[in-house]
């Protein structure tokens, strides 16, 4: 039986809802405007151009995120539904699979390495825009629902908050260029702190409402369950990207790492709760998406080193064997 709240919890609810941060506002537009303004302020433009034409690159990042992931998440969650984890939390693993890459954080670790951060970039964005019509599709295909999605709306609101931030961040660069250059201002710094403000009030807007009603058990397997996914297809996609006949360059092995295996919190959320508006359980099938985007930043935050240090010797193992041989002397 659903906890019912009391007057007072109902008031605590409406007002963490209407908080002095006003997410509604600060996290939906002005917050995912600000990373990619700073996104378009940091990058050079020739590189964004330049990773335009990685057509490759983009198949295999979207492939494996909207197809690859969420089939075989469902084919997992088939032997999962014998156990006694609860099974909104397991349709919650399944919303997981079908969200498009995250507009933030793959860009922002990928920046962190000294990955390819244009196709991060452009897979992020061009992800979430394909997600808007490819992601309640695949909700209607494994989970259900009759609702209609506003697709111009959410539409509009990703160009607004994506790509003009991303082009007014580029012409500002090309009139202060020479000022960033010299002052390096610490744009991974301003990007990670406005991830984490992102991820501090979706928490606070899930975890307030004394509606939920979760079980430590099925909490704590659903929770080893993300970070066995993560682990199991960052490493999935690094072999793929790294066999012998690759043409992916180590930094764009870095960039797919974290485009194909990350999701999209600030699109998923509003995504969920459009499709599934007025369902019972809403607040449970969120949880594992609200746990998976903070688990892959601290992942990859972990990670960090590792992959840069990777990207590093292999970039100095290529050039080694790419430079001519020197003459024999007879």
């Amino acid at each position: 039986m659903a906890y019912q709240c009391s007057e007072e919890e109902k008031y605590f609810f409406l007002k963490a809802e209407r908080g002095p941060l006003k997410p509604e506002i600060t996290i939906t537009y002005i917050a995912v405007s600000a990373i990619f303004f700073n996104s378009g302020l940091s990058l050079k433009t020739e590189e964004l151009t330049s990773a335009l034409m990685h057509v490759k690159l983009h198949l295999f990042v979207q492939i494996f995120t909207l197809v690859f992931f969420p089939t075989a998440i469902w084919v997992f969650l088939q032997l999962l539904s014998i156990t006694p984890i609860n099974e909104w939390l397991l349709k919650g693993l399944q919303t997981v699979g079908c969200m498009p890459p995250p507009v933030s954080s793959a860009v922002i670790l990928t920046k962190a390495v000294g990955g390819n951060e244009a196709a991060a970039i452009f897979n992020s964005a061009f992800g979430s825009f394909l997600g808007i019509v490819i992601t309640p599709l695949l909700l209607l295909l494994f989970l259900g629902s009759s609702s209609s999605v506003p697709f111009t709306s959410i539409f509009s609101q990703l160009f607004m908050t994506v790509v003009v931030p991303l082009i007014i961040g580029q012409i500002v660069r090309r009139y202060i260029k020479d000022w960033l250059e010299r002052k390096k201002p610490p744009f991974g710094a301003i990007s990670s702190c406005v991830l984490l403000m992102i991820i501090y009030t979706t928490f606070c807007d899930t975890f307030a409402n004394p509606n939920i009603d979760l079980d430590k058990f099925s909490l704590i397997i659903v929770v080893f369950i993300i970070f066995s996914v993560q682990m199991s297809f960052m490493f999935l996609t690094f072999l793929f990207s790294t066999r012998n006949n690759s043409t992916f360059t180590p930094a764009d092995t870095v960039a797919i790492v974290f485009c194909s295996t990350h999701k999209s919190l600030t699109l998923g959320i509003p995504m969920l709760k459009i499709v599934f508006a007025g369902y019972e359980h809403l607040s449970l099938i969120s949880v594992p998406l609200l746990i998976y985007h903070p688990a892959q930043i601290l992942l990859g935050s972990l990670l960090v080193p590792t992959i840069k240090s990777w990207m590093v010797s292999r970039q100095k193992a290529l050039k080694l064997t790419r430079q001519p041989k020197a003459p024999v002397k007879v």
